[in-house]
């Protein structure tokens, strides 16, 4: 999953940089994820290290240009970090802020106290689901990790307990519902109805999320018992301060950001008129980038001013939250880099080659090509954007419930077995402070429920429909 805009994403399908065939790029693939599971599990190297070297063993297997195998590492690197590396930095700020202030405290303290050991991953996932709606899932990671971090270690739950509800469900929201651009680009491909779309994936979403996330996350608590990471723990200041800010204004200021994106979608959905100067104006401050900054400034008030910290306090704060997420960054790019290594190469032309000729059901159809773009590329929108582009021609003739099924289909192959080739499972690694194999135990697993339980019932709806 990544957060580059829906057209960066489309324009990654450049001409492939080798004319190596279908059979010796699948062997290419997983010699290439293979080299990089090898170097991260046997060899302990560095995760940035393994994909660097992972990406130019997949170009040199699938014979390409060892010039031009770089030229695609460093444009996904690149890209990647450019559409989330600030958004990581300044989620980073607001999350130190958070934490040092006694905001994060705050936050923690109210939904311990009302909150009991069973509904926790209940709170955990309504939080995540209604945070993630309009966010980016990079962004609602960030927002969320101090919240999630700090409520295993007070409360001694499990970190697989607390995490996997949020992360299922920002992940549902990133999958199935708009305004997240992959649905909106498949609502726009196959001519489904947004409101439809919207009405119908809040039916699929809800029992895929209650599966993934609270039913899930007792078997990955199981699996992968784990404190939360030291390193990543915002320390609790509480102790030290005369005063913090309250509850209120905490989640106003967290909230402020997700404000400011639902009130751009709302408005992008609304008016639809590019050259309207209220939209304008909402795209702007609703920006991933401006509407994190906004917060981060708010915050520096709201909740650094109002624990009494001094300018030179603050300024402190908001250099010590920078240096913890400079090996997530790289990680996170290095991803970046081996998918856009994977697109030139040819791999999604590849998958689409193979499923022209495919004689099954239009929904399964469109969910299998997602997914087969999906586990290749690793990227849940360049799935969605590719898979919708194919399928389009099967929704004429479609009612207006069928499409927006198809949608939903599409959607949810998108989000199947999350892997060494997304960025989002390296940032999923590293916050968590996992290996590749409890990564792969929890996230992925977890992943590829909500992939199978939407496509059921999916498949459940088409039936009623």
């Amino acid at each position: 999953m990544t957060s580059l805009s829906v057209e960066t994403l489309a324009a990654d399908a450049v001409e492939p940089i080798t004319s190596a065939g279908n059979a010796q790029l699948g062997i290419a693939v997983l010699a290439g994820i293979a080299v990089i599971v090898l170097l991260i599990t046997k060899f302990k190297l560095h995760a940035f290290l393994a994909l660097t070297i992972g990406s130019l063993a997949l170009g040199a297997f699938a014979g390409a240009p060892l010039a031009d195998t770089i030229k695609s590492f460093t444009t996904g690197l690149g890209a990647t970090v450019a559409g989330v590396g600030v958004l990581i930095a300044l989620g980073a700020i607001l999350g130190k802020l958070l934490a040092d202030s006694g905001g994060a405290d705050q936050i923690v303290d109210t939904i311990l106290a009302r909150a009991s050991g069973r509904a926790m991953p209940w709170a955990m996932v309504l939080i995540a689901s209604v945070i993630g709606l309009p966010l980016f899932f990079e962004v609602g990671i960030v927002l969320l990790i101090p919240v999630v971090l700090m409520v295993a270690k007070r409360g001694n739950y499990s970190l697989m307990r607390i995490g996997v509800p949020a992360l299922a469900g920002l992940s549902v929201m990133h999958g199935l519902i708009p305004p997240h651009p992959g649905p909106l680009v498949a609502i726009d491909a196959v001519g489904a109805n947004l409101g439809v779309t919207l009405a119908l994936g809040l039916v699929v979403a809800i029992p895929t999320v209650i599966i993934a996330s609270p039913v899930f996350s007792r078997y990955a608590a199981r699996w992968v018992d784990i404190p939360a990471p030291e390193h990543m723990i915002p320390t609790r200041p509480s102790e030290d301060l005369e005063k913090r800010p309250g509850f209120g204004v905490t989640v106003a200021t967290v909230l402020l950001p997700v404000v400011l994106m639902l009130v751009k979608a709302l408005v992008d959905i609304v008016v639809d008129d590019p050259e309207n100067s209220v939209q304008k104006v909402t795209d702007v401050i609703g920006s991933p980038l401006i509407a994190l900054l906004t917060a981060v400034i708010v915050a520096l008030f709201t909740l650094g001013r109002a624990a009494g910290f001094t300018k030179e306090r603050l300024s402190s704060t908001v250099e010590k939250s920078l240096a913890p997420i400079a090996g997530v960054l790289l990680i996170v790019g290095a991803g970046g880099g081996f998918k856009q290594t994977l697109i030139d190469i040819g791999v999604g032309q590849m998958i689409l080659d193979f499923s022209e000729n495919w004689s099954i059901p239009a929904l399964l159809l469109a969910w299998l090509i997602a997914v087969a773009i999906r586990l290749a590329t690793g990227s849940a929108t360049v799935a969605t954007i590719s898979a919708a582009g194919l399928v389009a021609p099967l929704a004429e003739g479609m009612s207006t419930g069928e499409t927006a099924l198809l949608v939903l289909a599409i959607g949810a192959g998108s989000l199947f077995f999350s892997h060494v080739n997304d960025a989002g499972f390296w940032l999923v690694k590293e916050y968590f402070g996992m290996s590749v194999g409890q990564t792969i135990k929890t996230w992925s697993v977890m992943e590829t429920i909500i992939s199978v339980v939407g496509i059921v019932f999916v498949l459940l709806l088409s039936l009623v429909l």
